[in-house]
């Protein structure tokens, strides 16, 4: 055989099997794709299952506490409403006010002061025609 194509058969065949070997490593450690998804898939499901379970026990949660909340405020609310009662009948019960006139009076008091007021104008409206009578005569 010639040196030449036996040179060039062992450099080709030292190319090539770095390659073939890079292939069948990367190859071997691989798992197939539809295997990979399908471990994927399950594995979603699991944290999905875990997640929905985390987030009504923090639904229960948040509505546990927004009913405390709620019913302490209102409880608070409550006692105040009952205090200013207390308060308000205390006030009223300590300083009775008395009234002065009575509704008859009041309007009666409110019919006096007007016919007072109607008899002022009345005498000032007057008083100025009669000076300017007295002048004509």
């Amino acid at each position: 055989m010639r040196k030449g194509p036996l040179c060039l058969m062992l450099v080709t065949l030292s190319i090539m099997a770095p390659a073939h070997g890079e292939e069948s490593a990367n190859g071997g450690n691989s798992t197939p794709l539809s295997l990979s998804a399908g471990s994927q898939i399950t594995e979603l499901q699991q944290r999905l299952k875990e997640s929905e379970l985390q987030r009504e026990t923090l639904s229960k949660q948040l509505q546990t506490t927004d009913g405390e909340r709620e019913s302490a405020q209102l409880s608070r609310l409550r006692q105040e409403n009952q205090r200013l009662k207390l308060q308000l009948k205390e006030t009223l019960a300590s300083s009775p006010l008395p009234r002065l006139l009575t509704d008859q009076q009041q309007w009666f008091v409110i019919g006096a002061a007007v016919a007072l007021l109607a008899l002022l104008c009345g005498i000032f409206a007057s008083g100025a025609t009669r000076k300017r009578r007295q002048w004509l005569n």
